[in-house]
């Protein structure tokens, strides 16, 4: 494991996979999905400890389709196990327009994700009175529990020309279909978060001392790209904006010293003492010839994090 304040080389913990999920399941495995650069199929590590992910066989579970849904732009996995079942939640684009960007689900009901089979389930499902969820390019669902309730979080753009990238939440029925019409739960209200692109996107949830924390990415992909944060108490309604606390600031961003450029799309998990880890892309180098999206260097990086006093989690290099 490495420590805070080590080299940028051995802060590169799995090079070339971008917006990491770690997920460490009951059985004390660790798992690793992530975008891979030729965003054409998703992957999977297994391990008994984070270091061993590093170096784990990699299995390719799914791959895009040659023509129509689920064609192109395979993007942002997660892995979950809910109600004894694995689910994968990724994005896509079609075959024959890669931006018709939309949240894609696979199941497997095997104990063994590594050797069950993935089933495609289709495209997540909104309530039945929601007429605005995934009509639009959406992305980056996450999924949360809090209070005997499941939740799901995601990216959906709005608007005209460039548009813009909200975090819009909302309760699950099933681990495929909501139950409740979308809320908006942030936009890109500040500077550091319209740069490039007006973006939010990425969420990820931590629950700490009675607390919820939704850590976010915003901006374009490049070296502009960083880490919001909003937060709760988690016996409030999560579905009231009103409840949630916006940082005014990013929570990590660009580091020139660290030479660590572009942080975010980040995961929680933790070590095998128990520790929280942030897991997240980044990467080394701050010029980036064409277009940021396509650029393939953006690197899994691990970052052990601590507490203010107050309970916020404090995340720096």
């Amino acid at each position: 494991m490495q420590e805070q304040g080590c080299s940028i080389d051995e802060r590169v913990w799995i090079s070339r996979r971008a917006d990491p999920y770690v997920y460490r399941h009951g059985d004390g495995n660790y798992y690793f999905t992530a975008t891979v650069p030729e965003y054409d199929r998703i992957i999977l590590r297994r391990a008994e400890s984070l270091e061993g992910l590093k170096e784990a066989e990699e299995k390719v579970i799914w791959k895009k389709h040659e023509r129509g849904p689920m064609g192109n732009h395979i993007w942002a996995p997660e892995l979950h196990y809910l109600d004894g079942e694995w689910y994968l939640y990724f994005a896509a684009g079609d075959a024959e327009d890669k931006w018709h960007i939309r949240p894609y689900v696979l199941r497997c009901r095997q104990k063994d994700p590594f050797m069950g089979h993935w089933e495609e389930m289709g495209m997540m499902q909104c309530a039945q009175e929601d007429e605005f969820s995934f009509r639009s390019f959406s992305l980056d669902g996450t999924v949360f529990e809090n209070q005997g309730k499941r939740y799901y979080v995601w990216a959906e753009k709005t608007g005209v020309g460039k548009m813009i990238s909200n975090l819009y939440i909302a309760q699950m029925e099933t681990p495929v279909r909501l139950k409740t019409a979308q809320v908006l739960l942030s936009t890109p209200d500040y500077p550091w978060e319209r740069r490039g692109f007006w973006v939010n996107e990425g969420p990820a949830v931590l629950h700490h001392a009675g607390k919820i924390y939704l850590t976010y990415s915003a901006s374009d992909t490049g070296v502009n790209y960083c880490m919001g944060m909003l937060s709760m108490d988690e016996n409030q309604d999560v579905l009231d904006p009103a409840n949630w606390k916006k940082c005014r600031n990013p929570v990590l961003a660009s580091d020139e010293e660290k030479g660590i450029y572009g942080p975010g799309h980040n995961s929680f998990t933790e070590d095998e003492e128990g520790r929280p880890i942030l897991v997240f892309h980044a990467r080394t180098e701050k010029e980036i010839k064409g277009d940021p999206l396509y650029n393939p260097n953006r690197h899994t990086m691990l970052m052990p994090f601590g507490w203010k006093e107050g309970g916020e989690p404090v995340f720096k290099f």
